[in-house]
């Protein structure tokens, strides 16, 4: 590349990075990922902080009221009178909530079951008692059909399909289909997002200094490629330092808002473990013995672990083929913003007023927009399908199609020959871009039309 592409590219750099905005952006979103991420976190770990108080009036004549166990989350408090009596004292009380058991409840069909509260009824409040009603019900069930607890926690089956992937040799690797999806997904709203941004910006830096006349200054010793080059490139550069710090930033913000939630993580995780035993119960029945149930309990996890393997990245990065997706992710990433970035700056050196660019802005971010919701609605469905493989083999959709299929794992011929397409689709749009900006960015008060553009890819002038 000739010096001044790469002085083109420093200035834009430099100017772009120095500039109070980038400063603020780049501390910005940080603290905002850490302030989501909190709030996040002090939500679900809320409940565990308070204990709601709800009085049940047992009519059913089957000392429902008084079998209900109450838990960390809640507590009930039984109460007698009329009902319409209760209310009343319920709403002068500090309780939160009133369960009705209405006379002639009955175990087949428990109907008219009713949860009074002072405004609207939370779902977390309505999911407690409904949990509580259905294992006192089903203990009640038990015992008038004979079965012991050890019989009906023997009857209980958890299973845990694990998803395995086969390559062609038959080696097995572990898949975590929820973690994968998740991870494309994350990948190509990156992309997506970095392709529109500084897109975006390229073609404002153009217009404005096509506007302002500096370019005419530029061009008198900058050739229109190395000068359309070196801001693509410089722009780029930015983006990629912003994206970076923001990376940094963001994982020490989260990492700090997780160290400070640890106990009241391990509580929740040691509040699920409490309410949802499992293993252990079903072993023993199954067994009839003391020692399974002995060596099920030993093997439970700590809490505390739990929350660690719950909230670790490497849990969800494990069995995926990370190398491909880091080489595929960088190539995409910037082979991606390249082809774009030049019709972008295309579009910036055509027009003379930004409110034109609506026109030519449509037909070419059409084929984005197009790759992102395919790409969330099916690829990430099917991602070996052929609507997946055609959309990672053109070049204007493989930049998000293809990194979307990537955790997934995708066959090294596909993978090379999308790069290969995306590299000579990058080639023909530098040289549609080239022939538009040569012309463009002299051109002044001319309504630009795509017929003219045409004419302008041919111009030996």
């Amino acid at each position: 590349m000739p010096s001044n592409f790469w002085l083109i590219a420093q200035r834009e750099y430099l100017t772009r990075v120095k500039k109070r905005s980038f400063l603020i952006m780049t501390l910005l979103v940080p603290l905002i990922v850490a302030a989501f991420g909190f709030f996040i976190v002090k939500i679900a770990t809320s409940d565990n902080d308070t204990q709601d108080v709800v009085q049940v009036l047992d009519m059913s004549g089957q000392n429902l009221g008084a079998r209900l166990i109450s838990t960390k989350q809640m507590q009930f408090k039984p109460v007698q009178g009329p009902l319409e009596t209760v209310k009343k004292d319920y709403l002068k009380s500090e309780d939160d909530g009133l369960l009705h058991l209405p006379a002639g409840l009955s175990l087949e069909a428990p109907r008219g079951v009713q949860l009074f509260a002072k405004g609207n009824v939370s779902i977390r409040k309505q999911q407690a008692v409904e949990t509580a009603l259905d294992k006192l019900f089903s203990e009640d069930k038990m015992r008038a059909s004979g079965l012991s607890q050890e019989k009906l926690d023997a009857l209980k089956t958890n299973i845990d399909v694990a998803g395995i992937n086969l390559d062609e040799t038959g080696k097995e690797k572990s898949n975590n289909a929820l973690a994968t999806s998740g991870i494309a997904y994350a990948l190509a709203l990156l992309i997506y997002l970095f392709i529109f941004m500084y897109g975006v910006q390229i073609m404002r830096g153009v217009g404005e200094e096509k506007s302002s006349r500096i370019m005419e200054v530029m061009l008198s010793s900058v050739k229109p490629f190395d000068l359309m080059m070196g801001k693509i490139v410089g722009i780029a550069a930015v983006g990629l330092t912003q994206f970076l710090l923001w990376g940094i930033l963001s994982v020490g913000a989260t990492t700090a808002v997780t160290a400070l939630f640890a106990d009241k993580l391990a509580a929740t995780a040691k509040t699920e473990t409490a309410a949802n035993p499992g293993g252990t119960e079903r072993a023993a029945g199954v067994s009839g013995g003391a020692e399974v149930a002995s060596a099920d309990a030993a093997a439970a996890p700590d809490p505390a672990a739990a929350v660690s393997e719950r909230f670790s990245v490497f849990k969800a990065l494990r069995g995926l083929p990370l190398g491909m997706i880091v080489f595929g992710f960088v190539i995409y990433f910037l082979g991606g913003y390249l082809l774009y970035g030049a019709l972008f700056g295309a579009i910036g050196a055509a027009v003379d007023d930004q409110t034109d660019t609506q026109q030519f802005m449509f037909p070419i971010t059409m084929p984005l927009i197009l790759s992102y919701i395919i790409g969330v609605s099916v690829i990430l469905r099917n991602p070996d399908g052929p609507v997946a493989f055609w959309m990672s083999m053109i070049p204007f959709t493989s930049p998000i199609a293809m990194v979307i299929r990537l955790p997934f794992g995708v066959p090294v011929w596909q993978l090379a020959l999308s790069i290969t397409l995306l590299i000579v689709g990058f080639i023909g749009t530098v040289w549609v871009a080239a022939r538009i900006y040569r012309v463009g960015v002299l051109m002044y008060g001319k309504k630009i039309t795509y017929r003219e553009l045409s004419k302008w890819l041919f111009y030996k002038g």
